[in-house]
């Protein structure tokens, strides 16, 4: 008998909901909450598959997951791969692999740990910064946001150079990226299974609320929209995700997609989507524990070096693997109704291949006074209303550190 553990946090609905669904088939996979403590190097792993949904937020979780790999286990998502992402690699790797993505700057960290001194340890940085230069390139209103956040934490719709200077200003030790704002027409949220399955579902961010609307999109945007999220999930390795494209003009942009623990609420994704995820998660989590991929062999880096090259064109590997999905995986939410039946959930599913901070928004600011930003607030003056992320999706002051030097743009 092949167990799968399932590591979670304060959830509530999906987690009971999958279990049963994998208990109540039968097929020599029985599922249950993975259970820790202290763990020795060389203890085995009971699982054949664990389904981790927190370890971005406890640290020993994250830990113990790596010594999982090592000993067989597959782990979803695949916690090297996961370590390593932030929203500005991925914003990299879109554009190399030809998806159109918001243009996005990564900035310097505003504050730094105890220790820092300006002087010699961040010799490296270019000072100052030029701040109009990254309005110039990004646009306003910009997108104000931590490199390796989620749930719709520390991001800033900023409509001015002050409104940046100040959210960026109170990021505290964030590594923050700013990007492009897209006026979407359209927003898409696509829940992304095994590599295999996407699910593009019609999503209000200012509601923060999906919608049961299957016809919302034209079969030439669905299909981009599920060939552009295939070549991302397979390139990034996740076999858990979602991803949020904002539809402008008829091209969707990849907005975030750094999403390996999404969210599977029954009050998020309606009950109608919420049956669709625990029944393709069980299917997913079954399969794997009865035909387990090897991943040690899939800790390799050369998938993001087979981007667009030089010439823009795309690597033969790439091109082949595109011409091998189907239409009828390609389809609109519409279609894949029509095909399973009025009474079923959509689904959208790729060809199957080969088997073979809590975003820590720290408060522990090193010392040093505040030093006055050229060009930003004034002194006295009141705070700019920037606003909170409503309409964008999840979504270059001076560093300070113990040295306790003042800081300075252009």
């Amino acid at each position: 008998m092949q167990k799968v553990g399932l590591l979670v946090g304060m959830e509530w609905s999906f987690p009971p909901a999958f279990m049963e669904e994998v208990n109540r088939r039968d097929q020599g996979v029985t599922a249950e909450f993975v259970s820790l403590d202290a763990t020795q190097m060389d203890q085995p792993c009971e699982y054949a598959v664990i389904i981790d949904r927190i370890s971005h937020e406890v640290p020993f979780y994250r830990t113990y997951l790596k010594h999982a790999v090592l000993h067989g286990c597959k782990v979803v998502n695949n916690p090297f791969m996961w370590t390593a992402d932030d929203k500005f690699f991925g914003a990299t790797l879109a554009t190399q692999l030809g998806i159109a993505h918001p243009k996005t700057v990564a900035l310097p960290n505003r504050e730094y740990i105890p220790g820092i001194d300006h002087e010699k340890s961040l010799r490296n940085l270019r000072y100052p910064m030029d701040w109009q230069a990254v309005v110039d390139y990004v646009g306003l209103p910009c997108v104000l946001k931590d490199a390796h956040g989620g749930g719709w934490r520390d991001v800033y719709i900023c409509n001015t150079l002050e409104e940046l200077l100040y959210n960026y200003d109170n990021s505290g030790m964030l590594t923050m990226v700013v990007q492009e704002f897209i006026h979407w027409d359209h927003f898409v949220r696509c829940i992304c299974l095994g590599q295999e399955e996407i699910l593009p579902i019609k999503y209000d961010p200012k509601e923060r609320r999906y919608h049961v609307e299957h016809d919302h999109l034209s079969p030439e945007l669905g299909k981009r929209v599920v060939d552009d999220s295939l070549k991302l999930v397979r390139a990034l390795g996740y076999d858990m995700n979602s991803m949020e494209w904002a539809i402008k003009d008829g091209v969707p942009y990849a907005i975030d997609f750094m999403n390996p623990a999404p969210d599977m609420d029954i009050y998020s994704l309606t009950p109608h989507y919420f049956e669709w995820v625990v029944q393709h998660m069980a299917d997913m989590a079954i399969r794997l524990a009865q035909e387990p991929r090897e991943e040690r062999r899939e800790l390799r880096w050369n998938t993001f070096f087979q981007g667009r090259r030089r010439d823009g064109s795309q690597p033969a590997q790439e091109t082949q693997q595109n011409q091998q999905a189907p239409a009828a995986a390609l389809a609109t939410q519409q279609t894949a109704d029509a095909m399973v039946g009025p009474d079923s959930v959509p689904a959208l599913a790729a060809p199957k291949r080969g088997r073979g901070k809590n975003a820590a928004g720290t408060e522990a600011a090193a010392s040093g006074t505040r030093p006055r930003i050229k060009g930003g607030r004034k002194s006295g003056s009141a705070e700019p209303q920037s606003e909170p992320l409503k309409e964008h999706g999840d979504a270059l002051a001076e560093p300070r550190g113990s040295g306790g030097k003042k800081a300075r743009t252009k």
